[in-house]
């Protein structure tokens, strides 16, 4: 039977509950699942011969950079540039810590 959602509404007629079946999808297959090598998974080879004293030696070169720096009052190591010894000093002992995120033993 039809009814109307509302007297004196010209809508369209709500039907029964009956008619309103919707289809069943078809479950999906999944491919079975193997085991997959992964970048994570493969054995990584250790680092080169030089990586390890390159590393230390940057971030104790930065470090002796900038303790020169205000040791000599900024006359050395590079006494045009003043303040940036600073920053130079700071970017070769960054150098020596970003390797450290590369270090494999």
């Amino acid at each position: 039977m039809d009814r109307l959602p509302c007297t004196g509404c010209a809508a369209a007629p709500v039907r029964e509950a009956k008619e309103l079946q919707v289809p069943e999808s078809k479950p999906r297959r999944r491919p079975a699942k193997g085991p997959s090598e992964t970048p994570s998974s493969k054995a990584q080879k250790p680092n080169a011969v030089w990586f390890l004293p390159l590393m230390v030696t940057l971030m104790l070169v930065g470090l002796f950079w900038i303790i020169v720096y205000y040791i000599s009052n900024g006359a050395y190591p590079l006494p045009g540039v003043n303040n940036w010894n600073i920053g130079i000093g700071f970017a070769i002992a960054l150098a020596g810590f970003m390797m450290t995120t590369r270090w494999r033993s």
